[in-house]
């Protein structure tokens, strides 16, 4: 396993022109490490490459330019595993997302493989103990460990083999066209996804506040945004969420609220100035609670979910696959009440399995 570090624009076209060499597309696994954890503003900190001939890191942090990258990955075949969160950071950081994405996850699920994090599906095949122990490290820190290094040499190290592997048998399985539409259908949601995120502060578990709690809980959010950019640290080192959604409901039931003994004089008079200029705000700039759209949920609709979901239970089962991968719950619910078309909420191996092909 090669461990070079590729610190400049000049090393990193020049590996990547070899890595191209003799190939009309190029195939490489890739992962990504950043400073969520550690500080306000996540960065790309690291970027984990394997092709065929062995495994690189590339620092973002030190080359002042990655187009050569984003070129190379514009027509290429990219493996990951739980891409997502990978192509996420591409996008911000290029613009675009490569060509082809192949994700592990998504081929080991397909095969109905139960636990399928990298770590039990290294396990799986090849009998390799990958450690954990610098899952929540501070990748923007320089140099990095040895450890550090190792670590995330391994979360690419073995994925074009297990890529193979996969491939092979979900093509036995004839389950490989699944395989092609569901990491299709992966990436454009990551391409569709809108990351400006305008109501950010309505954060999961504020959609049962009144109107006056979720004015609180948008004025916290915005305070905690600024301690947290003026520390420059993740959000929750100031308050969790949970946090947030407890002080607002106590907020609007007039109760006092105890802050941590060790925030500092400073913080605590802004948390008491924001929660003033809640108070003094009139009723109808209060946020609106969001219009869920409320189904009528009569004995004929629960009859519908349940025959799907009975059909549903039926092909996986048959499949030897989880039930939620054919389609989720929440999506049969939609389909019962004819609020959505089979065509839109399901790929075509997904209606296939529900009997829903045309």
């Amino acid at each position: 396993m090669g461990s070079d570090m590729i610190d400049s624009t000049a090393l990193l076209a020049k590996h990547l022109a070899t890595s191209r060499r003799g190939s009309t597309r190029q195939v490489c696994a890739i992962d990504t490490e950043a400073d969520s954890l550690h500080r306000y503003r996540e960065s790309l900190c690291l970027i984990q490459f394997a092709d065929r001939d062995g495994c690189v890191l590339i620092d973002p942090l030190a080359i002042d330019d990655l187009s050569c990258l984003g070129t190379y990955l514009s027509t290429a075949t990219v493996w990951m595993h739980g891409a997502d969160y990978d192509m996420t950071m591409f996008k911000r950081q290029f613009g675009a997302l490569p060509a082809v994405v192949y994700d592990t996850q998504i081929g080991a699920r397909l095969l109905g493989v139960r636990r399928f994090g990298l770590g039990d599906l290294v396990n799986l095949y090849f009998g390799v103990e990958l450690s954990k122990s610098s899952q929540k490290a501070d990748w923007g820190k320089r140099p990095l460990s040895p450890k550090m290094i190792e670590y995330a040499l391994n979360d690419v190290h073995y994925l074009l083999e297990m890529g193979d592997m996969i491939v092979a048998a979900l093509k036995e399985k004839g389950r490989y066209e699944w395989f092609e539409e569901s990491c299709l259908a992966a990436r454009q949601r990551v391409m569709d996804r809108d990351d400006s995120k305008e109501e950010s502060w309505r954060v999961q578990g504020s959609g049962t506040l009144e109107p006056y709690s979720l004015a609180c809980l948008r004025a916290l959010w915005h305070w905690r945004d600024g301690e947290a950019k003026a520390w420059d640290r993740p959000s929750f080192m100031v308050a969790p969420n949970r946090q947030l959604l407890e002080w607002s409901v106590e907020l609007a039931a007039k109760k006092i609220v105890n802050l941590p003994h060790h925030y500092r004089p400073d913080r605590v008079k802004r948390f008491r100035a924001a929660v003033a200029a809640v108070q003094d705000l009139p009723e109808a700039e209060w946020p609106e609670r969001p219009s869920g759209k409320r189904r009528k949920r009569d004995r004929d609709f629960e009859r519908k979910v349940d025959d799907l979901l009975k059909t549903r239970e039926l092909a996986a089962a048959k499949l030897d696959i989880e039930g939620s991968l054919i389609a989720p719950r929440a999506i049969l619910e939609s389909l019962a009440a004819g609020d959505a078309q089979p065509a839109d909420v399901l790929l075509i191996w997904q209606r296939a399995c529900l009997g829903m092909e045309a």
